[in-house]
Formats: structure tokens, C-alpha cells, sequence
């Protein structure tokens, strides 16, 4: 006898195929979503497509043009300016949480994705950087030992994630993760926090820079 999924698990399988579609860039800015397309490729009735899609518009990454076109939301750089806000304010507070209560497993944890980065660096895998670099920074989250730190940060992980893989300066991406694994190491919260405010304010340029072909963030997301 078949096995039913149930719908709530069929919704969560297309929302996340969906996610990482857009992630890893396959489906683009301003392409459009159409229910019927997306339940033949995903061998589904269009509900689960219908209500992913409504996912995917609360996470930010689609919109609706208008009710019947709905389409992969472009980033803008008040967009990008205002997710670097968020994430600086937040994972450098976790970087000193982490300093403070990291184990030695945890320790151990995070090497071993550098190990794994350092080979998809070598590689240029961008997707495998792309998970890593994921997995690197949600087993900082974890570290800093703060459930509402990771709750707070959890409705905007994949847009950052989207905006990670829209930056491809991926030795220079090893090099930051590398010093900040070495600042939380060393047990002291202050250099955590300013390596982790450094690793997020490059990765802020660096991206600005891929997205929108500038040496410099434009005029609307300078930093104050």
C-alpha cells in the first residue's frame, strides 16, 4: 500500500526545494513563479505549491507584481544595507556569547568545517561553500548559548544564506572564518566581537560589490 505524505510535509518539501532553487540561483530575480509549473516539476497538486509560495512572500524572498504574478523578489541595496544591519547586531553579540561558553566540542565542531571549507575553497564549490559557510555560522548561533538570540535570527537565515552565495570572494570568506575560529578560541568575548564585526562588514562590501558592480556601498547604504 502507498504511503500518503501528509500535506504539511509535502508543503515543507517544495518550500524548501523552492528556497534553495533561489539560493543557489537557478531561479533569478524577477523570475516568475507559476503554481502550475511547479506542481508538475515537483509531482504535486498545486495546495502545497500555492502555500509554499505564500512561505517563501513572508520570508521575503518572492513577491506578488500583482495577484496572479508572482515573482523572485530582487534585492535592492536598502535590502542588503538593512540585513547587514541585523545580522552585525546580531552575530557579534553571539561571537562574544560564544568566546565565553564554547566547549571543547564545539571547538573541535567548527574546525572540522573549516577543514571542509579550506576543500571546497580548493574546489570552488559553491554550493558546498555555501552550506558550509551556513553550518559555520548556525553552530556559532548555537554556541552562543541564547535560544532567543537564534529565534530572532532563524525568519532572515535564508535570506542572508541567499546573499552569501551572491558573494563569490571565497578564499578571502576562509581567511575571515579562520581568524574568527581563532577569536573564540582565545576565550576573549572582545576579540570575538570585533573579528566577527570585521567578517560581516567585508562580507557586507563584498557583496555590495558582486550585486551592484560598486568599490563602495551605494549612497543609500553607507554605513553611518
Amino acid at each position: 500500500m502507498t504511503k500518503i505524505e501528509p500535506l504539511g510535509a509535502v508543503r515543507e518539501r517544495v518550500l524548501g526545494a523552492l528556497r534553495q532553487e533561489i539560493i543557489a540561483g537557478r531561479l533569478r530575480p524577477g523570475d516568475r513563479l507559476v503554481e502550475r509549473e511547479l506542481a508538475d516539476r515537483y509531482g504535486v497538486s498545486r495546495v502545497p505549491v500555492r502555500e509554499a509560495i505564500r512561505a517563501l512572500v513572508a520570508e521575503g524572498f518572492v513577491h506578488s507584481e500583482t495577484p496572479r504574478r508572482t515573482v523572485v523578489r530582487p534585492l535592492s541595496p536598502t535590502d542588503v544595507k538593512e540585513l547587514f544591519e541585523l545580522r552585525e547586531a546580531l552575530e557579534v553579540y553571539a561571537a562574544g556569547l560564544a568566546a565565553t561558553r564554547a566547549t571543547p566540542d564545539d571547538l573541535a565542531e567548527l574546525r572540522d568545517l573549516l577543514t571542509s571549507a579550506a576543500a571546497a575553497t580548493e574546489a570552488a564549490d559553491a554550493e558546498a561553500i555555501t552550506d558550509i559557510n551556513t553550518r559555520f555560522h548556525d553552530r556559532l548561533l548555537a554556541m552562543a548559548g541564547n535560544t532567543l538570540l537564534t529565534s530572532v535570527m532563524e525568519p532572515v537565515a535564508g535570506r542572508l544564506q541567499w546573499l552569501t552565495r551572491r558573494n563569490e570572494e571565497w578564499p578571502q570568506l576562509l581567511t575571515e572564518h579562520q581568524d574568527l575560529y581563532d577569536a573564540i578560541a582565545s576565550g576573549d568575548p572582545a576579540r570575538a566581537r570585533a573579528h566577527a564585526l570585521h567578517h560581516v562588514q567585508a562580507n557586507y562590501r563584498s557583496t555590495v560589490r558582486h550585486l551592484f558592480g560598486e568599490q563602495d556601498p551605494p549612497a543609500d547604504t553607507a554605513r553611518s
